[in-house]
């Protein structure tokens, strides 16, 4: 398999959290940053970027480039994908493809990459989904899409995820969400109480 670049996307406002930096709000005494970067790491060796507006060294403890959107208006999470495959055309020649995962999702699973990237060969962009849900933003994407996507935020203002991924075709792979869904989003501070539950139900059992 070629190697893949990681993205953390965490350039969203987290209205819904109170504001601030939802990546790092702590869960079982990590933030959730330390979590995602955790569970995708040892899947991109090629190496982790994080997509966030802002300075910069707030995340100074990240293993990887900070990138602030290039297009202007806080456009959501597409604007976030471009910079990295922007990112990763400029410094990474060996790389085909960037994942792209939610900053707020700490129980990835450990065979995201693996599978997605399975999947390549059936669709241009290959999405994980859980029961019924598809994630778009946990995603596999081509860089050979970057300037396609570059004229669809800016001059076809696109800015849902789902709908730039229909032009092209998703390679839908599923997840169950027994005993745990993997992609379970922190978006409130009651799903912060629940992950907390389920984080300690996780680790007490030794599963991960």
């Amino acid at each position: 398999m070629p190697p893949v670049l990681g993205l953390i996307l965490a350039g969203g406002l987290a209205r819904r959290m109170g504001g601030g930096d939802k990546v790092l709000r702590t869960l079982g005494g990590r933030t959730l940053l330390e979590r995602v970067t955790g569970r995708l790491a040892p899947q991109c060796p090629a190496g982790l970027m994080l997509s966030a507006n802002g300075d910069p060294t707030r995340f100074s403890g990240f293993p990887g480039p900070v990138l602030p959107d290039g297009v202007a208006g806080h456009p959501g999470p597409l604007a976030g994908i471009l910079a990295g495959l922007d990112h990763a055309a400029a410094f990474h020649a060996d790389v085909d493809a960037v994942v792209s995962v939610s900053c707020d999702a700490p129980f990835l699973p450990l065979d995201l990459v693996a599978r997605l990237a399975a999947a390549r060969e059936t669709a241009a962009i290959p999405v994980a989904a859980s029961g019924d849900h598809e994630h778009y933003t946990v995603a596999l994407w081509p860089i050979r899409l970057r300037e396609e996507l570059r004229a669809a935020l800016v001059e076809c203002n696109e800015r849902r995820v789902g709908g730039f991924i229909g032009r092209y075709g998703a390679a839908v792979v599923r997840w169950p969400i027994e005993p745990i869904d993997p992609f379970l989003n922190v978006n409130t501070p009651e799903d912060l109480e629940t992950a907390e539950r389920l984080a300690a139900i996780v680790e007490g059992s030794g599963a991960t």
